[in-house]
């Protein structure tokens, strides 16, 4: 046994100890550098990390309805298309396989088939092209070569993938489609602003309400089975719920078909509607169309409720109502308004017709009726000057400055400032013209939307609802969530003053400036408005004018049922808000009432007439089973029971007591007689003998490029014109 020799040992353990001293005293300060120092990068790149072995479940996004249940907006996936020349290689690149040299001599068979079944798909690139671009592809051996540049539907994609040689796996043939989910517009750009963008929640209920419509993300994870990686889920996704507004389609399409007629008339730069149901508040429609550089309308800003500017003379009816409901003054109260032109605190506030001689003495309801400036300034400067802050009050006590707290995320609230000559900033400097201004509709701002919410309560006799854009939350067909009318407030004004606004802005339609808004109909009330606005081009300093035109009401005037605000933009004349907005919320307004008129079939039927229908040649069986349902005599007997399911072709003869149809047999191989038929029946014959057809005109057939009697071959098309 040997000794120990301490005078060598220990120097070693020394070394030993001290080397793993200094290492833990690394590993120490590393640590609390690490812990200080970098702290940060190191907590966010591991918020960056991402478990490999799990996948992220993208649930489906929920729907956006009309209020009847169309669709206004859904996903449905794109996809883009690939080809991965590399396919079926060794993992170490060998192209020389059995099946990678069967590979090729199959790309180069079908290579014809595939660029002439692409160019049937996409007329837009010749096989030539398709095959050019492939073979570049195939002779790089790239792996992720684009088969065509954009996405595609589903259906396309599914016929792209039935084509020769894509049709393989995608380990085999390497034909693949990556999936994107995209977002539809079925009716178009239909209320574009307020649904939503279709790529991203950027705007309007896709935003507002995007944490219902997203849905929850679900996890699945990786395992190996059976020598393959399969996902697992873990946590299943939860798809998104759907989201019901408050619009129509029909109303929609109506309110922008006849904006849009105007603007295209007089080359408008820019028009706003919104028709809304006076009790509940729901927005049936809102039309925002804004020309482009190209000269084309389009749904650019939701102006509707964020286009912020002087309403102008639609406000005149808040600062009567403030002064009615105040009691200073009743509808008979005289101004003398004299030739047009009154002195105000040293500027003139004019009428429109000053150059003809004014008004002179009228009193408040025809200051209304006829949208008097002098007369609507005079009262409220007269009661209102010595306390200003009163007026002010009033109006948001009326409600044309509430903030209506609408959940789109463009929606701007009023800006109607308080009396304060205090103030460096020029906008908000209360001057001694500043209350005869405003209560024109002038040094204030106010979005279309809450002069329509303003009116709405005058019409729903004082109550304040907010406008509402979506009703209700439903999942599975079910409603999970309800979101009922908001009442903002349940009185703007006296009971009194408001039947008394109600009377006066009927006059105004029936007997004022808003004649053009009106009906023969149905009774309408409402108010003109024209303003002078102002912009960054648009202003007094560059001398170019631009107007802001609007007629805002309700009808029918004796029970309210629809609100309707109109607003165009323009640089055009005339600078008439009732000739211009008024005519719009004329078509709007006799549309809307048109659609909710019952129509009865039997109040169209002349008894003086013969009640027998024309009927085409064709399907006799079916035409005999429709007139036996009229009541109408006819010679034939073709019920089903009788022929099975076949339709019996033949011909229809009328008579003035009834129609006689004829059985008419059509022979294998020859062209049938198919004048006077309908083009359903005439298409359905002649496709089903294997000719092709085509079609021009509506009614019935009056004319067969292929006369009857004609021999029929493969490939022979028919020319029928429909008259």
């Amino acid at each position: 046994m040997s000794k120990f020799k301490k005078e060598k040992v220990l120097p070693r353990y020394l070394i030993v100890a001290t080397i793993l001293a200094l290492a833990g005293v690394a590993v120490i300060v590393k640590a609390a550098y690490i812990m200080t120092a970098e702290k940060e990068w190191w907590e966010e790149v591991a918020n960056n990390q991402v478990n490999l072995a799990d996948s992220i479940k993208k649930p489906n996004r929920g729907n956006v309805l009309s209020c009847d249940g169309q669709l206004l907006a859904g996903s449905i996936p794109e996809y883009e298309m690939y080809i991965d020349f590399r396919a079926g290689l060794q993992r170490d690149g060998s192209e020389d396989t059995a099946w990678v040299r069967q590979r090729n001599e199959l790309w180069v068979e079908k290579l014809d088939s595939i660029c002439d079944g692409l160019h049937r798909i996409f007329p837009e690139k010749s096989a030539e092209e398709f095959r050019e671009h492939l073979m570049k592809g195939f002779n790089e051996k790239k792996r992720f070569w684009r088969v065509w540049k954009g996405k595609v539907d589903y259906v396309t994609f599914n016929e792209v993938k039935k084509l020769p040689y894509f049709n393989l796996p995608r380990n085999k043939g390497g034909f693949w489609g990556k999936e994107f989910p995209a977002r539809r517009h079925p009716f178009g750009s239909l209320a574009e602003r307020t649904i939503g963008s279709r790529d991203t929640a950027r705007y309007g209920v896709e935003l507002a309400f995007d944490s219902l419509l997203k849905g929850t993300y679900g996890i699945a994870h990786k395992q190996k089975m059976r020598n393959k990686m399969v996902y697992i889920t873990t946590t299943p996704p939860v798809d998104g719920a759907d989201v019901v507004t408050t619009l129509d389609v029909g109303m929609q399409d109506l309110a922008e078909q006849a904006l849009l007629k105007e603007l295209q008339a007089r080359n408008h730069l820019m028009g706003v509607a919104i028709l809304m149901e006076v009790q509940t508040g729901d927005v049936k429609a809102i039309v925002n169309m804004e020309k482009s550089g190209d000269g084309v309308y389009r749904e650019r800003l939701n102006n509707a409720l964020g286009y912020r500017c002087e309403p102008g003379s639609v406000f005149k009816t808040a600062s009567i109502l403030v002064a009615l409901d105040d009691g200073v003054v009743d509808t008979s109260y005289v101004i003398h308004t004299g030739n047009g032109v009154m002195p105000m605190h040293g500027a003139n506030m004019k009428d429109h017709n000053w150059y003809r001689g004014g008004y002179h003495d009228i009193n408040v309801a025809r200051a209304l009726e006829v949208s008097s400036n002098v007369g609507v300034s005079h009262v409220i400067d007269h009661f209102y000057y010595t306390n200003p802050t009163k007026y002010v009050e009033g109006l948001y006590r009326v409600g044309i400055g509430e903030d209506l707290k609408i959940p789109l995320n463009e929606y701007r609230a009023p800006r109607i400032r308080y009396p304060d000559t205090k103030t460096t900033n020029r906008a908000d400097y209360w001057s001694k013209t500043t209350l005869a201004w405003m209560s024109i509709g002038y040094e204030t701002q106010i979005a279309p939307i809450n002069t329509l919410a303003f009116y709405n309560a005058i019409a729903n006799d004082g109550k304040l609802v907010q406008p509402r854009f979506v009703k209700s939350v439903k999942k599975d067909g079910e409603v999970i969530e309800d979101l009922p009318p908001v009442v903002l407030k349940e009185q703007i004004a006296r009971p009194e003053a408001i039947k008394t606004m109600q009377t006066v802005l009927t006059h105004v339609v029936s007997q004022g400036l808003g004649k053009r808004a009106g009906s023969t109909s149905f009774p309408v009330a409402g108010k003109t408005g024209t303003a002078q606005v102002s912009d960054d081009k648009y202003n007094y300093h560059t001398g170019l004018r631009c107007h802001w035109l609007s007629f805002c009401g309700f009808f029918p005037a004796d029970k309210p049922r629809y609100s309707c605000i109109v607003c165009v933009k323009t640089t055009t004349g005339p600078a008439s808000g009732g000739l211009v907005a008024g005519s719009v919320f004329h078509e709007i307004a006799e549309g809307v009432m048109s659609g909710s008129v019952r129509k009865v079939a039997a109040n169209a039927r002349d008894e003086h007439s013969v009640f027998v229908p024309d009927v085409k040649n064709g399907d006799v069986q079916a035409a005999d089973y429709v007139l036996g349902q009229l009541g109408i005599n006819t010679s034939g007997n073709w019920a089903t029971a009788q022929t099975g399911n076949n339709p019996v072709w033949g011909i229809a003869h009328q008579g003035e007591n009834g129609v006689k149809l004829d059985k008419v047999e059509t022979e294998e191989d020859v062209m049938p007689d198919v004048m006077g038929m309908g083009a359903r029946d005439a298409v359905f014959v002649l496709e089903k003998m294997g000719v092709r057809v085509r079609v021009s005109g509506t009614g019935n057939v009056r004319e067969q490029s292929i006369p009857a009697g004609t021999s029929l071959h493969h490939g022979m098309t028919c020319q029928l014109h429909l008259g």
